[in-house]
């Protein structure tokens, strides 16, 4: 018997098997959804936000472009001038001190970054009370509208009856007058800045913070490493690409300010030269000045400094950044 089996199990198949098995339900290969078709189904998921992007993100920017090379009439309407907007821009004197405003701006900015670094570090200790009502103070500014945050704190800036001042002169120290002074202006209003923006900053290395494995932290408390040394050898590396995220974001924000300092200032400000960003250029020629071709062309310059800006990050990332 055990012969018969091996026999017919070593046994060629005849071509009727063949197509008896070929045909058998659940045999042979199974059916799959050809190319065509997973393709059709990849565009309908990632169609309403590729038609987002060219809507609200490409499109704009290919406008921006093309009318960068337009003059507008005084009546509406716009003429080709070919290369005139950007010649005009190099050749203004406004545009070196808006970009050293905005640098001095971003500088100081970035400012911000090790403080929500050192903050959210302390909220993340285990011991502390009161850890969320922390966290929830340190975020409404975040969710606090601009227009607020600048009328609070131009009346703690003012320099006659202003909190600041007040509690300065405590102290014996004179205030100044913060806002209508061009050497405190702009610093005072990267304070501000920094302020707003502290609730974003200190979540997202909140969450970078908890990613961080216990069992590493257990092996330096063996190998008798104190808090300073794990905070710099252990904390920081392993933090690095929150704070690479949060240095890309700070530094294109920075680099777009212009809400903050034309709600504190302004108009007729004595402070607004030295206030000025670029950002804030691109406003008064676009809406004020009504040259929208000259105001294209300061977006897209502002635009191609962003940009290669981004791409330095990116590659200087590869150096500090840790991503194990």
């Amino acid at each position: 018997m055990t012969d018969l089996i091996a026999q017919r199990a070593s046994a060629p198949i005849s071509e009727l098997d063949r197509g008896r098995l070929a045909a058998a339900p659940g045999r042979g290969r199974r059916r799959g959804r050809g190319p065509g078709q997973s393709s059709w189904w990849a565009l309908l998921f990632i169609g309403p936000t590729a038609a987002g992007l060219v809507a609200f993100y490409l499109w704009p920017t290919v406008r921006t472009f093309l009318m960068s090379f337009t003059e507008s009439g005084p009546f509406g309407g716009s003429e080709f001038v070919g290369l005139d907007n950007y010649v005009r821009l190099f050749q203004d004197p406004e545009l070196l001190g808006a970009l050293r405003n905005t640098a001095l701006y971003t500088v100081i900015a970035l400012v911000g970054i090790p403080l929500a670094v050192a903050i959210a570090a302390l909220l993340n200790t285990t011991g502390l009370r009161g850890r969320g009502i922390y966290r929830t103070l340190y975020f409404i500014p975040v969710v606090t509208m601009p227009a607020a945050i600048a009328l609070v704190w131009r009346m703690i800036y003012n320099g006659d009856y202003g909190v600041l001042n007040e509690v300065l002169g405590v102290f014996g120290i004179e205030g100044a007058s913060w806002l209508t002074d061009p050497s405190t202006a702009l610093i005072a209003i990267a304070v501000v800045g920094i302020w707003a923006g502290l609730g974003t900053n200190i979540v997202i290395f909140l969450a970078g913070l908890q990613g961080i494995p216990d069992t590493v932290m257990e092996a330096a408390d063996l190998d008798g490493a104190g808090p300073v040394r794990k905070f710099f050898s252990i904390t920081i590396p392993l933090l690095s690409p929150s704070i690479f995220f949060v240095s890309v974001i700070s530094v294109i924000g920075a680099l777009q300010v212009f809400d903050l300092i034309y709600m504190m200032l302004g108009t007729s400000n004595p402070a607004m030269p030295n206030t000025r960003t670029i950002v804030y250029l691109f406003y008064q020629a676009g809406f004020i000045d009504n040259e929208k071709g000259y105001a294209a062309a300061i977006a897209f310059l502002l635009l191609i400094i962003i940009l290669v800006l981004t791409v330095v990050q990116f590659r200087l990332q590869k150096k500090w950044v840790h991503y194990e």
